[in-house]
């Protein structure tokens, strides 16, 4: 239990009303309800686990919910990510996800951070809340969220998918001698080596799987802030959706691992991720002869543009993530320079720090453009 039965904020009529079958509930009482109610619980990613987690904390009750998230909705995420449509394309999941959320229950406050969580952000975003509900889709932000939770004092409710399996665990909890309870780095002191762990995009996953997952970590989540049940604390939960079969694991008694400061991981989680795909002049000039839709954009300097150019939009590499929001996400982007290797590097920049595809290398050598 995090709240005490203290200053909690009184129930209005309507939200008894509302949150009536809560309250017929055996141990569910109107102090359960206000606690749902003073608590403040951050969700990390609003794709395939975090729309059931937002979804369902805002119909539960809870008071206060942030959502980090600086991504895009794609076509690809309607196969599971149920809190947008197809009228979302192309929005601001972070934006889409408040508004529905706002929409499903108007007495909660949401809070929208339109950022990805860095080792210089984390801390100062984490620490305004009680709870952080982990619903990313890469180790690095994992292990970002993970340490910034244990230095801001913060539970971590955690949860992942891949394919027909998912976990999910409460990592940095208070323990009655004072101490915190393990962390994600007990279970997984270090990502694992690249190319070692498909992603979702390469291997796959269930449409319904995050969704069965999702409602489980938030149901984690409902359970520490009302003190009501067993949370899974010490204990690693296992669902596999292909066998219909669930099993919870004791996680080994020792000390929480240590953390002292953070440190942006330099692991990316897919060998696609690190390759760099090419497209040669000819394939271009072929998507321009069917009218294929596809943005170019140039990372050399202006001054090498104004010499000679392609046509397509200036951005220098030195400015790439300052003008995320002129890239285009949903159809190919053409990334040039000269010799190819700033475009390489612009690639790798995307897809390292974005997890953006649909990028190519534009192959350029002899055609006269300065590099």
């Amino acid at each position: 239990m995090i709240y005490g039965s203290e200053a909690l904020p009184r129930l209005t009529a309507a939200e008894e009303q509302r949150y009536a079958r809560h309250l017929a509930l055996p141990d569910f009482d109107v102090q359960a309800q206000q606690k749902l109610k003073a608590a403040k619980v951050l969700v990390v990613g609003a794709g395939g686990l975090g729309s059931p987690l937002l979804l369902y904390l805002s119909a539960a009750g809870v008071g206060t919910i942030g959502i980090v998230d600086f991504d895009t909705v794609d076509l690809s995420n309607l196969q599971r990510q149920i809190l947008y449509t197809p009228a979302d394309l192309g929005k601001s999941k972070a934006q889409a996800a408040a508004q529905r959320v706002q929409a499903l229950n108007p007495h909660v406050k949401v809070r929208v951070f339109e950022t990805a969580l860095n080792a210089e952000n984390a801390l100062d975003i984490i620490r305004e809340f009680d709870i952080v509900a982990d619903g990313t889709d890469n180790f690095p932000t994992r292990y970002l969220v993970n340490d910034a939770c244990v230095l801001a004092g913060k539970i971590n409710v955690y949860a992942s998918i891949f394919r027909y399996e998912g976990q999910v665990s409460v990592f940095n909890y208070p323990l009655p001698d004072g101490k915190r309870g393990l962390n994600y780095r007990n279970l997984y002191p270090e990502p694992p080596a690249p190319g070692t762990v498909p992603s979702c995009a390469e291997g796959g996953v269930l449409g319904v799987l995050p969704g069965i997952v999702g409602s489980m970590q938030a149901n984690e989540v409902i359970k520490v802030i009302t003190g009501i049940g067993e949370p899974l604390v010490g204990k690693l939960f296992l669902f596999d959706a292909a066998s219909m079969s669930a099993r919870s694991i004791k996680l080994l008694a020792q000390e929480a691992y240590p953390i002292t400061a953070l440190r942006e991981s330099t692991y990316y989680c897919t060998p696609a991720q690190l390759e760099v795909p090419g497209i040669t002049m000819a394939t271009l000039e072929d998507w321009r002869t069917e009218n294929r839709a596809f943005q170019l954009i140039d990372v050399r300097q202006p001054e090498e543009f104004q010499q000679k150019n392609l046509g397509g939009l200036l951005i220098p590499l030195g400015d790439l993530l300052e003008n995320l929001d002129k890239i285009e996400r949903q159809i190919p982007v053409v990334i040039h320079c000269q010799s190819g290797q700033r475009s390489k590097e612009a690639i790798l920049m995307l897809q390292r720090k974005m997890g953006w595809g649909h990028l190519y290398n534009l192959e350029l050598k002899g055609l006269g453009l300065k590099s």
